[in-house]
């Protein structure tokens, strides 16, 4: 495995240039979209620059590709038509009596894929608490071949130490993948500190503006990098080059974006973790968070996902999301816009609720993907939002006990907003 040397630009330098050049023939400045499905050949099996077809190479995707590779550090980068996508061609690479040792809170999908998809097809998994690397030392055997860590893990936030993970997983002939999309290339690089395979939704973060789903894995040895394509030619889940070009924008602003995310996450967990009806907040840049001094040397920032448990449970939870007014209940995160969802009937829906529990993943859970709003105002829907959820009782008997005209008042006041 050989280690390129760190390139001299800094991140947000290679962030708007990396993998884009303007284009040699008009000077156009953007990444043309290449929307063709085949490519002029100078003789039989002689394609120009490679491309013979986009399902294997299409020049938008080329670009994205590179991009990303240089954000992570990498040598190469291969890009998919989704997360999930990603991490199936990661899953192609094994065989029947294969083992994986996973993290036991991981997004409900990948969970899914491993026991409900590979599962069957005689690959083991073994799910264990990645912040102890002693459990993860003891899970390992013979046929291990993927130790793979989210980290933040969705939904609880935690944080594993990459590097031990990574001289454990190599110790026995294993590699590391790490799921990077909750703290995004800017927050942290994991090939840096010994991982093998990055892996990314650009859904998320990366695009950033909740327009496009897509994956990426991302690597330094060239001989994996020859695996894996072939199984991301050979199966097809590749990506559009719309949905790269959306891709392509969006790592422009990554920089700008993760530092308003930053600011506005840690505010968000601040008050949360001061208010008396909340019971625990997870949020990585909070001194309370058990692995915050890890985050601190591992990370560059915190991300902006926040996780908490309020004192009503299930009920509270479930309120609480439904009387947000800036928050948006629906799935996914990392968009510009902020989005509040209940994991267990929700993201992780998937997961069975004994697993769930075990993992210590609380059925009144809600997860925050804090947006670049303005403070003050999301601040203010939190903090009406905590009062409908723990107070339904008393506003019900207050509204009942209304006068009509007051009442009427308050509509005519809410419809001209």
């Amino acid at each position: 495995m050989t280690t390129p040397p760190r390139p001299r630009d800094r991140f947000e330098t290679l962030a708007i240039h990396a993998g884009q050049e303007p284009d040699p023939q008009n000077g156009a400045v953007m990444t043309p979209v290449y929307f063709t499905s085949t490519y002029k050949q100078d003789a039989p099996a002689k394609p120009r620059q490679g491309y013979e077809y986009s399902r294997t190479t299409n020049p938008t995707r080329t670009a994205l590709q590179e991009n990303l590779a240089a954000l992570e550090a990498g040598a190469w980068g291969l890009c998919f038509s989704s997360g999930l996508s990603a991490l199936n061609t990661l899953c192609d690479r094994l065989v029947p009596g294969d083992h994986v040792v996973a993290g036991n809170d991981l997004y409900g999908g990948t969970y899914r894929l491993f026991k409900r998809i590979f599962e069957r097809y005689g690959v083991r998994f073994t799910f264990v608490d990645t912040t102890k690397s002693e459990e993860i030392g003891r899970a390992i055997e013979a046929k291990t071949r993927y130790v793979y860590l989210e980290t933040p893990s969705n939904p609880l936030l935690r944080i594993s130490d990459i590097a031990k993970a990574a001289k454990q997983a190599h110790t026995h002939g294993a590699l590391l993948v790490v799921d990077n999309t909750f703290a995004t290339p800017y927050l942290q690089q994991p090939l840096e500190l010994g991982a093998d395979i990055v892996l990314h939704s650009l859904t998320k973060y990366l695009g950033g503006h909740s327009d496009v789903v897509g994956g990426a894995l991302i690597g330094r040895d060239e001989k994996l990098r020859e695996e894996l394509a072939f199984f991301q030619n050979a199966a097809g889940g590749t990506p559009g080059p719309m949905d790269c070009f959306l891709v392509l924008r969006g790592t422009k602003t990554l920089a700008l974006r993760m530092d308003r995310h930053n600011e506005n996450a840690m505010a968000i967990a601040r008050f949360l973790e001061s208010h008396s009806a909340v019971e625990r907040v997870f949020y990585p840049g909070l001194p309370s968070h058990p692995q915050h001094a890890l985050a601190k040397r591992q990370m560059n920032g915190f991300g902006g996902m926040v996780s908490f448990e309020l004192r009503g449970g299930v009920s509270a939870g479930d309120r609480f999301a439904s009387s947000t007014r800036l928050f948006t209940l629906a799935e996914s995160l990392g968009g510009v816009e902020s989005l509040v969802e209940t994991p267990p009937s929700m993201t992780h829906a998937s997961i069975p609720a004994e697993a769930r529990r075990a993992a210590g993943l609380a059925d009144g859970l809600v997860r925050l993907s804090v947006g670049v709003e303005h403070v003050a105002d999301l601040l203010a829907d939190v903090e009406q939002a905590l009062a409908q959820a723990l107070a339904p009782a008393t506003a019900k008997a207050a509204k009942s006990k209304a006068k009509p005209e007051a009442a009427s008042k308050l509509s005519g006041e809410r419809g001209r907003k």
